[in-house]
């Protein structure tokens, strides 16, 4: 092959290993009931199932960055893929909640490897505008798998409950590939010596004299817990509505990330017209807009440009999250600093019930929208007098 069509290759590989770490839960989400009823467990053990792997996501993160940082993304990455494969797909022969949820726990380190991986990638394989092109189809790929692979589940699930698990086996073909196509890019160097100590003092000092880095992370797991909010409580919003089937629901969510997929696509012709921070703020802007929206909204047609606002902000955060991280972390250890990224997005995922719950049984599920408005606005306030100074 040509340098241009190995890069192609090596390009859809992560691409497609991209919607994987989407894929982890959301393929389960229509079958939880199903899941519920076979295995013979409550409704918050059938949940663990799903949620199992996020949590090691967040604890096995900063090892996998830490080993890529060592030895190169290349290896860690097909590793990943194969993890990914056994836990996932493990499902179609385990029966028993131990041992499937021991399943999902080798699955979510799988994850952490994947998703590191391919952010290192990215950054070691392309510069410029090409690695900015890359973060971007790597958000819209996520954005389309968050669309197509609940659907898959859904419609596999008629089959058997266990049926889902099998597109799981999908990431040992593209561990294949990824044999086949991902160069090794070796090891970068540190060059600042104050950016090599190690251990809780390293880090605090990287943030010390980076405080931007800090930002960045907030930012990512502010949006993830907005991005869950969508998801734990817009279909209550609907229901109120008087849109209970779930097809009809899995459609707004389809809005949602077909418009993230969108936006995320264009970002890097965006970006050639304007700066991370003017991209955020409209991404804020559209955020407040859509919450807000979805306070007032009375019928099924004015809920969809709630989900259609949000998404289209999600599709400019989600690159810029990981460009900033590229352009602030030590040379040497993006790794590391992009795996606290991964760590930050997926507790704010499990941490957006927790957070918003509580306020439905004080003001409604619109309540949960109107602080998701506030959340956004104190965001772009924020955001525009930082700038301003």
């Amino acid at each position: 092959m040509t340098n241009a069509s190995e890069r192609r290759a090596t390009l859809w590989v992560i691409l497609a290993s991209a919607t994987l770490t989407v894929m982890a839960g959301a393929i389960l989400g229509p079958i939880v009931p199903a899941i519920q009823s076979s295995l013979g467990v409550s409704e918050s053990n059938a949940g663990l199932i799903i949620t199992t792997h996020g949590a090691l996501i967040v604890l096995v993160s900063p090892i996998a960055g830490a080993l890529i940082d060592r030895i190169g993304p290349r290896r860690p990455f097909i590793v990943g893929l194969l993890l990914y494969a056994v836990g996932g797909g493990a499902g179609l022969v385990v029966d028993s909640f131990g041992p499937l949820l021991a399943s999902r726990a080798v699955l979510g380190v799988g994850v952490a490897f994947v998703y590191t991986g391919i952010t290192v990638l990215i950054y070691q394989l392309y510069e410029g505008q090409r690695m900015e092109r890359a973060l971007g189809l790597r958000s819209s790929a996520n954005s389309v798998g968050a669309v197509i692979w609940p659907l898959v589940g859904g419609a596999l699930g008629t089959l058997s409950w266990q049926a889902p698990f099998g597109v799981y086996l999908v990431a040992l073909p593209l561990g294949l590939l990824a044999i086949a196509t991902v160069p090794e890019t070796g090891v970068r160097e540190t060059s600042a010596k104050t950016d090599t100590k190690s251990g809780l003092a390293g880090v605090l000092a990287v943030f010390r004299r980076r405080p931007g880095l800090l930002s960045v992370y907030l930012l990512y797991f502010g949006a993830n817990v907005l991005l869950y909010s969508i998801v734990v409580f817009y279909p209550q919003l609907l229901a109120g509505l008087g849109i209970t089937s779930s097809l009809s629901i899995s459609l707004y969510l389809a809005a949602n990330g077909l418009a993230g997929g969108v936006s995320a696509a264009v970002y890097d012709r965006l970006i050639e017209r304007t700066s991370r921070h003017a991209l955020v703020a409209t991404a804020l802007g559209l955020w407040l807009v859509a919450f807000t929206g979805a306070t007032v909204a009375e019928s099924a047609l004015t809920a969809v440009p709630s989900v259609v606002a949000f998404g289209l902000g999600l599709g400019l955060v989600f690159p810029s999250a990981f460009a900033w991280i590229e352009a602030l972390a030590p040379a040497g250890r993006q790794g590391q600093f992009s795996s606290y990224l991964a760590s930050a997005g997926y507790t704010g995922q499990f941490l957006s019930p927790v957070l918003f719950g509580p306020l439905v049984p004080l003001f409604g599920v619109r309540g949960v929208f109107a602080a998701a408005a506030t959340a956004a606005m104190l965001g772009l306030v924020a955001l525009v007098s930082v700038r301003g100074r």
